[in-house]
């Protein structure tokens, strides 16, 4: 065997017992590991850490094309100095090959097939999950999110907003980290100030609760073209979903603090949408299957996405009350909300109820009548939900300036 039969990434030197991951497999080394094979045609993300620990994490992207000839083979090699996987030269992974007794001993011994579970908890698990979790991540996405051409990443890399709070590390050692790396490309999305430049008055007002504009303006400025308006709805998919996409992604694998930001902020300016919502349909369609399998993966995460108690799941939550607030609006008109889009909420919201017992729609009690322990009925009344009701004395008003 002169070359593997399958496309292969082989790791040249790597320590065992450390923690290596392959999209949504994670394992220990062992000392007979040296890569993976069979890898399918499509994006990839490999990851190491010294240790299974919450420890610095370092990854890369890397593509395996549709067959073609020769078969892809993909070379790294692990650098003691900075305990992370850097490329290693065609020689130097040939002369390794040789020393282990040619491909044949290294295909059929040291390499292992690729799969995306162990399967160790007994769930069953679409092989195709790791596809529905990446269908907008891109080489070109990759390129400018990574600033790099190795597309590598590592749980200390950070968008600018987000540098200076990276928890479990102090100021310096987030200098002496990020400082070797360029920053994370970021969408720029500006939750404090989501109208145009020059907006005032009504106009202001509407773009400061409607982020229809911002989420327009943000496309635009990644696609070089306008896209505030209805029509095509490709490079909203492309710019927001494959930043949600490959953001959760490195929080699932990284933990990386400044991705999660960034997810949340994307959940937060287009969950607050108003009249894009009927004008895009697919995309929000999307959106919604996308956040609910995320949501499906979220125990996966070491320490939880986020606290999804009463507390640290109000963000979510009012979010997600707030866009079903939008849908029932529009529900008045037929012909405004798309069936997709009010299907795919509806199992957001089953799922969640499932799973935290939270009720997304607006009726709640503020006056009412309590029996004590003793029988005796008291009369209650309760302002904690005033806020959540936008609607009679609660609804906002626009104020001509």
């Amino acid at each position: 065997m002169s070359t593997p039969p399958t496309p292969t990434l082989l790791l040249l030197n790597l320590p065992p017992s450390i923690l290596c991951g392959i999209d949504l497999l994670t394992f220990t080394t062992s000392p007979t590991f040296h890569g993976i094979k069979s890898l399918p045609p499509g994006l990839h993300f490999l990851f190491t850490s010294p240790s299974a620990s919450l420890s610095l994490r370092d990854g890369f992207w890397f593509r395996i094309p549709t067959p073609t000839s020769p078969t892809p083979l993909i070379y790294r090699k692990w650098d003691p100095a900075r305990e992370t996987l850097v490329p290693c030269p065609e020689d130097e992974a040939r002369a390794f090959v040789a020393e282990k007794g040619g491909w044949k001993e290294v295909y059929e011994k040291h390499l292992t097939p690729y799969r995306q579970s162990a399967n160790t908890d007994g769930k069953p698990q679409s092989e195709d999950t790791w596809e529905h979790l990446t269908a907008h991540v891109t080489p070109a996405l990759l390129t400018r999110f990574t600033q790099n051409p190795e597309w590598a990443i590592s749980s200390a890399s950070s968008g600018l907003q987000d540098r200076d709070e990276i928890p479990g590390l102090s100021a310096k050692e987030v200098g002496d980290v990020i400082g070797e790396e360029q920053e994370l490309g970021m969408l720029g999305v500006e939750l404090k100030k989501t109208w145009r430049e020059g907006a005032v008055g009504r106009e202001r007002t509407e773009q400061a609760r409607d982020r229809s504009w911002v989420v327009g303006d943000v496309v635009a400025r990644h696609t070089g073209g306008s896209a505030a308006g209805a029509g095509d709805e490709g490079p909203w998919e492309s710019v927001i979903l494959g930043q949600m996409e490959v953001c959760f992604l490195m929080v699932l694998t990284l933990a990386n603090y400044s991705c999660l930001e960034e997810w949340k902020r994307v959940l937060a300016v287009v969950l607050t949408c108003e009249k894009a919502v009927w004008e895009k349909p697919r995309f929000f369609a999307g959106f919604l299957r996308l956040l609910r399998r995320q949501l499906e993966r979220g125990d996966d995460v070491e320490g939880g996405l986020f606290d999804m108690s009463d507390d640290g799941g109000a963000f979510l939550k009012e979010l997600l009350k707030r866009f079903n607030r939008t849908l029932r609006q529009r529900r008045a008109n037929p012909e405004s909300i798309d069936d997709d889009t009010t299907e795919e909420f509806q199992e957001v919201a089953k799922w969640v109820k499932e799973q935290y017992g939270w009720e997304l729609g607006d009726e709640f009690v503020r006056r009412g009548m309590l029996e004590l322990e003793d029988g005796e009925m008291v009369e209650m009344e309760t302002g904690e939900m005033a806020g959540e009701d936008e609607s009679g004395e609660y609804a906002p008003v626009i104020v001509e300036l």
